[in-house]
């Protein structure tokens, strides 16, 4: 087996202790193992000059510095061309009519035997396109063009772009950064619940997911006369893995290839449906970086992964942005495949891409009636702790927006443990005290929980990201303030503490996040500043006088035509875990700002940075 393992651009700086580094001599070959390591430098050059050090051009990294934190996020590098108004969105995408008032074409998809009847073998599913109604142009101040205003003419529009993990001081002074080789793997910008960050059970390495080329999908045919789509058998070329791709998070994956999908290819002029691997990337303290693809989440994205004590990946998102709806789901392979590979999922490094639904997807479950198969596990947040799965659901309109434990308590799923039916037959709960009914999903001040971290076995954080609605004309403590009552009365970091068996909200943490208070950005339009609507991945660091520090990724309210895109901050607050009440005086339970997303960036996860125990401890 081959596994290619990549050193990005970066550079280090020290507040302390003028060290000169000596650089490191990378696009050499070395040999780990049984395995063949290609390490091969970043090949952009473009320079960010006002990303403090952060942008392309910096030729060297020499490890994650240990007691650091890492940050991961993205740099939009489109342009106009990147996106052309009048075009096709998603691109390959069929339909009978104008790009602007389209006919929707029609998929008609067999049935499974036991729905079939002499007279119908087929149910049929619509496919609509969209089109693109601004250029490629990142929001600026020269003009009025903003590539987010295509999210409104085409419902999966995302721009693939380059992956960074920037290394910080505790206090966020820069003191490196790892760029991801943008032919090796990607992200989707705009995309907010993508590149959550993990460090390993064991502290060596840390893990997310991307997008990651694969051989194409079949074609596609549409009959101009019947306006029916049908899909070949052939396998298609490699799909291309590089910056500025257009709705790549939405793509089928290679092995589940959804012809009801209107996200067929990401690029104009495609001879055939392209396809993406979500797949794991970990990455070492020395920053080496080891893909293993998966083909779990067709249709939407992978959010995050993390590796336990056992060696495994353990992953979550969701999938299937097709057009199947609740009914058919259940009546179709295609529904089957697509609502038994999603959710929360096992990866075995180093192992080929799984075809779905023989796939390892833990846990399936419908938890409220009528709702679309495969919705209701549809994860965002993730932890491992006491061996234990720990998943946070807080988007969508399916399903209960709270957290589950996934498995037995105390036992990782894996295939060798597994119940008879598999790790779709895996034991699920609410964790008890945490909102157990429908009525907190998708609803204005609703319950919309992210990132979750134990502190210890009777205290769990979890990020409420609020419910984001920008509500105007509103001043508050003699401030403009675009924030709802939902998200003024609970979002922000929640402290639950576990009491005779039930986990109770023992208060939220809000002060010196300023929610709802727009806030300016170098370089952007004022009409689309953000504020801040809460909170989004998190982690955290239990310190000796019996605090915990917690960081944080901020989420956002805005008018821009995609909050995803919105520049955020990476906070953090310190809280006395035995506490039942929020401090009322001094650092205590204050956010203070670590660091601010420049015009361009967007901040995804945060993580303690990994280490080399075996050389840093000699």
């Amino acid at each position: 087996m081959s596994i290619s393992v990549s050193n990005g651009a970066a550079t280090r700086r020290f507040a302390s202790d003028a060290i000169a580094l000596v650089a490191a001599a990378l696009a050499t070959a070395v040999t780990l193992g049984s395995f063949a390591v290609t390490v091969k430098a970043q090949e952009y050059d473009r320079d960010f000059g006002d990303h403090d050090g952060f942008g392309y051009g910096h030729s060297e990294f020499h490890g994650f510095v240990p007691g650091s934190i890492v940050l991961s996020g993205t740099v939009y590098v489109g342009d106009a061309g990147t996106v052309t108004p009048g075009e096709v969105l998603p691109p390959g995408c069929l339909n009978g009519g104008t790009v602007t008032n389209p006919t929707a074409a029609t998929v008609n998809v067999p049935l499974l035997p036991a729905y079939q009847t002499k007279t119908t073998t087929t149910t049929a599913v619509t496919v609509t396109c969209g089109y693109a109604s601004d250029n490629g142009e990142a929001p600026n101040l020269h003009d009025t063009h903003n590539v987010w205003n295509n999210s409104a003419t085409d419902g999966s529009f995302g721009v693939s772009s380059p992956i960074v993990l920037w290394d910080l001081s505790p206090d966020g002074f820069p003191l490196g950064a790892l760029h991801l080789p943008g032919d090796e793997i990607v992200t989707s910008f705009s995309s907010k619940s993508e590149l959550a960050l993990n460090r390993s059970a064991d502290g060596k390495s840390l893990t997310f997911m991307g997008y990651r080329g694969g051989p194409g999908c079949p074609a596609l045919t549409l009959n101009t006369t019947t306006n029916i789509l049908t899909q070949g058998t052939n396998v298609g070329p490699e799909s291309p893995t590089e910056p500025n791709l257009l709705d790549v998070s939405a793509s089928s994956t290679p092995g589940l290839c959804d012809p009801t999908n209107a996200a067929v290819a990401s690029y104009a002029g495609a001879n055939n449906p392209t396809a993406y691997y979500r797949s794991v990337a970990e990455v070492d303290a020395g920053g080496h970086i080891f893909y293993t693809d998966g083909d779990a989440y067709s249709g939407d994205n992978s959010r995050a992964a993390i590796k336990a004590d056992n060696g495994l990946y353990y992953s979550v998102g969701n999938d299937n942005s097709g057009g199947l709806g609740k009914k058919q789901m259940p009546e179709t392979q295609l529904g089957i495949d697509l609502s038994h590979s999603t959710g929360a999922e096992l990866f075995y490094p180093g192992a080929a891409p799984l075809v779905p639904p023989a796939n390892n997807m833990i846990s399936y479950f419908v938890s409220v009636s009528g709702d679309k198969p495969g919705k209701d596990t549809n994860f965002r947040g993730l932890t491992i702790f006491n061996d234990t799965v720990y998943v946070a659901k807080g988007s969508g309109g399916n399903g209960i927006n709270t957290v589950y434990q996934l498995g037995t308590p105390g036992v990782l799923p894996t295939t060798g443990n597994a119940p008879a039916g598999g790790l779709v037959d895996e034991p699920y709960a609410i964790l008890p005290g945490f909102p157990n009914t429908a009525a907190t999903t998708a609803n204005p001040g609703g319950y919309y929980p992210f990132g979750i971290w134990f502190a210890n076995d009777s205290t769990l954080y979890v990020c409420n990201e609020g419910d984001l609605v920008y509500t105007p004309n509103q001043l508050i403590n003699g401030k403009t303030n675009v924030a709802d009552a939902g998200t003024l009365a609970s979002a922000g970091l929640q402290k639950w503490v576990l009491t005779s068996g039930t986990w109770v909200l023992q208060y939220t943490i809000q002060n010196g996040l300023d929610l709802g208070v727009p806030y300016s950005v170098r370089n952007y339009p004022s009409s689309i500043e953000p504020a801040t609507g809460g909170c989004r991945n998190i982690t955290g660091v239990v310190n000796h006088d019996g605090t915990a520090t917690i960081y944080a990724i901020t989420s956002t309210i805005s008018l821009n035509g995609d909050n995803g895109a919105d520049p955020n901050k990476l906070v953090k607050v310190t809280d006395r875990i035995s506490a039942t009440q929020p401090a009322t005086g001094g650092y205590l339970d204050w956010f203070e700002t670590v660091r601010s997303a420049s015009a361009g960036e967007a901040f995804r996860g945060v993580a303690l940075a990994p280490v080399d125990f075996e050389n840093h401890f000699r």
